[in-house]
């Protein structure tokens, strides 16, 4: 399967910029479309919270898209009590890849960040995102996915294996750094190298509650095959809090997700090839998993030991299974790498992996 293909709005920016009536841009972020994605009325609470912290930005966005993946009921419940944004109906095949699309067609910035609709933003979320392009060799810039426990961390859950979750996890860098893939809940490229890439593969990610994801490391690899020397930037201090409900911190939940996301990366080898699907699990396998380990032993906690090697096995298992199903299965047509190709309505120590999509 390919990607839906994207087709890009039309005179969405002036060539110098500015707005496509010719109107200068505004003096806040005029040139960053946010964008939250949902697909259930469940989380309206939620959604509610992650549209409050946008608008609660010191440096607003020039706009704010709600795109809703296929459910008719939060379309209505959002026209009726939703302000100040535009909303949406995913106009491509059911799932977050297919919504996430749908806004790169639709937004009107030249810079689009997505934010999880149960995650909400630091104040100064946007104004450290935007501080990143200022380099223009940086095609996108992700930030911090703080865990919000709403029951507390399991004793046993390692911080380590926070990706889970849809987190950032212990190893990644404190300091601003380039990484290979962003994690979903928090994440923004350059828009037209994104169309241009291809945007999201709807045959990878998340649809409704199946746990799968790896679209967004797979769209990042396809970014830096494209523009060799660019630059994917992981920057801590544009921060967001997202949620955590009891539901996912059980072992069950534990043991699904790292099972799916061992499935996950082997579609992403299957389509980006070894080198750059596993280059920086290697590293996470060789030096933060071993570290832990040896901590959690030291520290006289069997559980979190046990739950590290668990989530290792897990996800090699689901892994191994991938590669297997796949090797049975018609091998995959590789996502368009031309310009244009899709459009809109998708060293380790140096670049570390981003484990996980967006549970």
């Amino acid at each position: 399967m390919t990607p839906d293909r994207i087709h890009p709005r039309q005179g969405t920016r002036a060539p110098d910029g500015g707005a496509p009536d010719g109107r200068a841009p505004g003096p806040d972020a005029p040139d960053l479309t946010v964008v939250i994605c949902a697909y259930t009325v469940e989380r309206w609470d939620d959604l509610s919270a992650a549209v409050a912290s946008v608008h609660a930005q010191r440096r607003p966005p020039g706009e704010l898209l709600l795109v809703v993946d296929h459910c008719p009921e939060l379309l209505r419940l959002a026209q009726e009590h939703l302000t100040g944004l535009r909303i949406l109906a995913n106009r491509q095949r059911r799932g977050l890849s297919g919504a996430r699309n749908t806004a790169l067609a639709e937004a009107r910035g030249a810079l689009v960040a997505f934010l999880d609709d149960d995650a909400a933003a630091d104040p100064e979320w946007t104004a450290h995102l935007l501080a990143g392009y200022r380099d223009p060799d940086v095609l996108g810039v992700g930030g911090l996915v703080r865990p919000w426990w709403r029951t507390g961390r399991p004793d046993w859950f390692p911080p380590e294996f926070d990706w889970v979750v849809g987190c950032s996890y212990r190893g990644l860098p404190v300091r601003p750094a380039p990484v290979r893939n962003f994690i979903g809940a928090n994440m923004s490229f350059r828009r037209a190298e994104a169309v241009a890439a291809g945007g999201f593969r709807t045959d990878l990610g998340r649809v409704g509650r199946r746990p799968l994801g790896c679209e967004e490391t797979d769209l990042c690899i396809r970014l830096s095959a494209r523009h060799p020397g660019a630059v994917l930037r992981y920057e801590p201090a544009a921060a967001v809090h997202h949620r955590v409900p009891a539901a996912r911190t059980t072992f069950g939940y534990f043991a699904a997700r790292c099972w799916a996301e061992g499935c996950s990366k082997a579609a992403v080898v299957r389509y980006d090839g070894a080198a750059a699907g596993l280059a920086s699990e290697r590293a996470y396998l060789r030096h933060t998993l071993p570290v832990a380990l040896l901590r959690s032993l030291r520290r006289r906690r069997p559980a979190t030991a046990a739950a590290l090697c668990a989530g290792v096995a897990l996800t090699a298992g689901g892994y191994l299974t991938g590669v297997v199903r796949a090797r049975i299965a018609r091998p995959p047509r590789t996502a368009p790498r031309r310009p244009g190709a899709v459009g809109t309505a998708s060293g380790p120590a140096a670049a570390p992996d981003l484990p996980g999509g967006t549970p």
